[in-house]
């Protein structure tokens, strides 16, 4: 008898090795399957699950699973764990702008868009000082997932200095043409009343720096145009505006924010700008504004900035003269 009994449980342990029992499943393939799918198919197998991590991906969409151990065609025992690698989707992000920034400044601001410097170049710059970005690709404000790898042409310099033309007495496209001759860059340019000895309608009546000044190829000159004799009318403005996007405490990491930047001006009101935008975004604008003028920033419909572009002088040169203090009527 004892020797019948070793017998059966032998052949018992050889039929177990041989043919599986009914504990041992198959894994299958979990990968392109919602995480909800996939778990009714473990729970229906008998089988456990765990999400051990996400990340981003662009052929999976959010949700998805894009990774599972075991493997499938592994076979284990009921209640084994298996465990998933789920798909958050892509993440799009608008383009930092990096135009005229420094290295340093770029590296910081890939950084918070979760991008990466790609391929960098460098070309020789009248207009941006050396070690700073001249141009980009992809270009700013277009969308960009993470890990995306950011080119750049960043400028070797110019000549050191170079001298300040004297525009005084041209008109003003006459001081257009010579600033491209001599590779000047023209900054501001202000149309004002002068008064009754004004001189004619659209010349330079004075400079800033002045004439034969030193200055580096990439300093603006500003240049302030007649209005023509007797006239008091508004002054018109043109002016480079270069915002950053504040970072509000209460706001999530990534999250965009409601940008809007309104002008006011002696036109009416207007909305310079009006989109979403990433914290410590940069926004880079030339407005052209008359009279006395007013930019207001708005984050999430709250005001967080106000700058006044420019002031409109009294408008005296038309107007009666006013009494001498202390004379006889």
């Amino acid at each position: 008898m004892i020797f019948v009994a070793v017998v059966v449980w032998f052949g018992r342990q050889i039929y177990d090795f041989l043919l599986p029992s009914s504990s041992v499943v198959t894994i299958p393939s979990f990968v392109g399957q919602t995480l909800t799918d996939a778990n009714a198919e473990i729970e229906r197998l008998k089988l456990s699950s765990a999400v051990v991590d996400h990340t981003t991906s662009d052929r999976y969409p959010q949700g998805v699973v894009i990774m599972q151990r075991p493997e499938s065609g592994a076979q284990v025992r009921q209640g084994r764990q298996v465990s998933f690698v789920i798909s958050d989707g892509i993440v799009a992000r608008l383009m930092p702008d990096l135009r005229y920034q420094s290295m340093r400044e770029v590296q910081l601001d890939l950084s918070h868009a979760h991008l990466q410097l790609g391929k960098v170049t460098y070309a020789k710059s009248d207009l941006i000082p050396e070690g700073h970005v001249v141009s980009q690709n992809p270009a700013p404000l277009v969308s960009v997932h993470e890990g995306d790898a950011v080119a750049l042409v960043v400028s070797r310099g110019a000549r050191l200095t170079v001298p300040v033309p004297n525009f005084v007495g041209l008109t003003i496209d006459q001081a257009r043409d010579l600033a491209a001759k001599a590779g000047i860059k023209l900054g501001q340019v202000v149309w004002t009343p002068l008064g009754k000895a004004a001189p004619p309608h659209g010349m330079v009546a004075r400079q800033v720096p002045a004439p034969n000044a030193k200055i580096a190829s990439f300093d603006p000159v500003a240049l302030q145009v007649s209005a023509g004799p007797n006239e008091s009318g508004y002054i018109v403005r043109q002016a480079h505006v270069l915002v950053s996007v504040p970072e509000p405490d209460n706001v999530a990491n990534g999250q965009q924010l409601d940008v809007r930047l309104s002008v006011t001006d002696a036109t009416g009101r207007y909305d310079l700008y009006h989109a979403f935008a990433e914290p410590g975004q940069k926004l880079d604008f030339v407005v052209t504004t008359v009279g006395t003028s007013l930019l207001d920033m708005y984050v999430n419909d709250t005001l967080v900035g106000e700058t006044r572009l420019g002031t409109e002088p009294p408008r005296v040169y038309n107007a009666k003269a006013s009494p001498t203090p202390g004379a006889a009527f």
